[in-house]
């Protein structure tokens, strides 16, 4: 191998050690301070497991939204011929701290936000619609916090398909609905996947957003981790349950990733 690939590995392995390293401190601290008897106690925890499950489907529900709403708009910037400006749009999002933008959400949804405000002016309501702290405001928030980058996934899948594929579709009688539903969508399958297995990574672990628009009732696993650690100073228990949401995280994503990885085999083979 030449000294300049062995110059781009070693930032690479350098990650690569720093992560193994936490990781496995992560694991090591919570058998020798816990063991596995407490793994035990929590995973048969009534109030643990309620966590767990509203990660999990909160996560789905936020991915499921992400796929649906960015792919139409991935699509869109693809086939537009602003596509850099709607593309700074999409992400200028980011140019803001996710703090102020879910305290923007508060602003939004709360019982004398916008939203209530006005349709109780336009006389649709007559008590204001409990939105904040409940589940929905969370996925209303995971979901334009995780959006971009599923998009950005879905473009540049979208970006890398030969255009000449779909004028063939076309050429030999396909309608578009049939051109895009057996040429570029299949086509596409890999960003989207590999969008989705992004959002759905972050959103399992996502702490300010569900936080702060879930409240302390309708927790999630890292708020848990996150309550366990600068309220209740239990160190013991966060970390075991870092540990249970590294492995649920991994469980939900493997799945994803395989997928993608034998579509793409499909498509090389074909």
């Amino acid at each position: 191998m030449s000294g300049g690939r062995l110059l781009l590995l070693a930032p690479m392995a350098a990650l690569l050690a720093a992560f193994l390293l936490a990781i496995g401190g992560l694991i090591w601290g919570s058998l020798v301070r816990g063991g596995l008897g407490f793994y035990a106690e929590l995973l048969t925890d009534p109030i643990v497991l309620r966590v767990l499950w509203r990660t999990v489907w909160i996560a789905a529900a936020t991915t499921l939204l992400c796929v649906l709403l960015g792919y139409p708009l991935a699509l869109f910037l693809a086939r537009s011929r602003h596509r850099n400006l709607w593309l700074i749009l999409v992400i200028s999002p980011w140019l803001v701290s996710i703090v102020v933008r879910t305290f923007g959400w508060m602003v939004l949804l709360g019982n004398r936000g916008v939203l209530n405000t006005t349709l109780r002016d336009l006389g649709l309501i007559d008590a204001p619609i409990r939105l904040l702290f409940t589940p929905t405001a969370v996925l209303i928030g995971l979901t334009h916090v995780f959006l971009p980058f599923l998009v950005i996934a879905v473009l540049s899948s979208l970006l890398q398909q030969d255009r000449r594929l779909e004028e063939a579709g076309r050429i030999l009688g396909g309608t578009r609905w049939q051109v895009f539903r057996r040429v570029t969508l299949p086509l596409s399958l890999p960003g989207v996947i590999g969008g989705a297995s992004l959002a759905l990574l972050m959103a399992t672990g996502a702490i300010v957003t569900p936080l702060l628009l879930g409240g302390l009732r309708d927790r999630m696993l890292g708020t848990q981790i996150y309550t366990e650690i600068f309220q209740v100073f239990n160190f013991e228990r966060a970390t075991a349950m870092a540990v249970i949401l590294l492995v649920v995280a991994l469980l939900l994503v493997a799945p994803l990733r395989l997928l993608e990885a034998r579509i793409r085999r499909a498509q090389e083979a074909a």
